[in-house]
């Protein structure tokens, strides 16, 4: 037995035209219900992506803070090392560069 749960008009058999329209407001409402949680979903993604893009972003200026501050360091490490010990500079200069004199003519 079927079980009707639609309009019925006066003569006793279900109005095509109401079902019609039932199942056409039933469609919008769950195009709306998905097309509110897709928005839901994508709004919360976005917001993770830009919290992690953030983070990233900070802990990569960190990172070239860094290794700035250690060049800057390095070479100044250097110039002193080169102002106390001219000589031995020069040679250890010479040095490098014959071995790396040799290695590339091979």
């Amino acid at each position: 037995m079927e079980n009707q749960t639609s309009t019925t008009t006066g003569t006793g058999t279900a109005d095509p035209n109401a079902k019609f329209e039932s199942g056409k407001t039933h469609a919008r409402q769950a195009a709306e219900d998905l097309r509110a949680a897709a928005e839901a979903k994508a709004q919360e993604l976005r917001s993770t992506a830009e919290a992690k893009a953030s983070e990233l972003r900070d802990r990569a200026e960190q990172a070239y803070s860094d290794v700035r501050n250690r060049a800057r360091t390095l070479r100044e490490d250097g110039e002193q090392y080169v102002r106390e010990n001219p000589t031995r500079a020069i040679v250890t200069a010479l040095g490098v560069g014959f071995v790396l004199g040799l290695m590339f003519r091979r």
